[in-house]
């Protein structure tokens, strides 16, 4: 492993700790030669399937960019990291467990959202204007309409 402050290739681990979640290792490394301390993580590498995008295009899937878009969905409210990071978790794992070689993008939209709503109704209600790019207020309204008969079925009420 390169040190991410002087490149070099000499260091050694100093500590390895298992995940919570059992499916990833980190460890704390010491550069032997400037002597900066760094982290690293290592997970087995699975096969996961390609993500087919609307116009066609293939691309590997991507952990971080489910990451990145559940961040932006809770941004400023009340979902920790953690939370976030066991929602990719699920999802990463729903991909392997679903099989095949390809995945439609809109699978995993749908799945994102499913899980948003679980985590945050208002990160939900972001994530779904952007994902299924409401062209007017009435789609809008109507997304919101069925969130309320969800919530409602679960027995959900007041403000949390």
């Amino acid at each position: 492993m390169r040190c991410p402050s002087c490149s070099s290739l000499s260091n050694r681990v100093i500590d390895s700790r298992l995940s919570k979640e059992g499916n990833e290792i980190r460890r704390r490394r010491v550069c032997d030669d400037c002597h900066r301390r760094f982290t690293t993580y290592e997970r087995v590498a699975e096969a996961l399937p390609v993500v087919v995008k609307q116009d066609g295009r293939r691309e590997p899937f991507d952990r971080a960019k489910i990451m990145i878009g559940l961040r932006k969905a809770c941004e400023k409210r009340p979902v920790s990291i953690d939370s976030l990071e066991r929602a990719v978790e699920r999802i990463e794992g729903w991909t392997q467990e679903r099989g095949g070689k390809e995945i439609p993008a809109s699978e995993i939209g749908e799945r994102v959202m499913e899980e948003l709503h679980e985590l945050d109704e208002v990160a939900y209600v972001r994530f779904a204007s952007v994902y299924r790019q409401f062209k007017d207020i009435n789609q809008f309204m109507s997304e919101l309409k069925g969130l309320l008969e969800r919530r409602e079925r679960k027995g959900v009420h007041g403000d949390r």
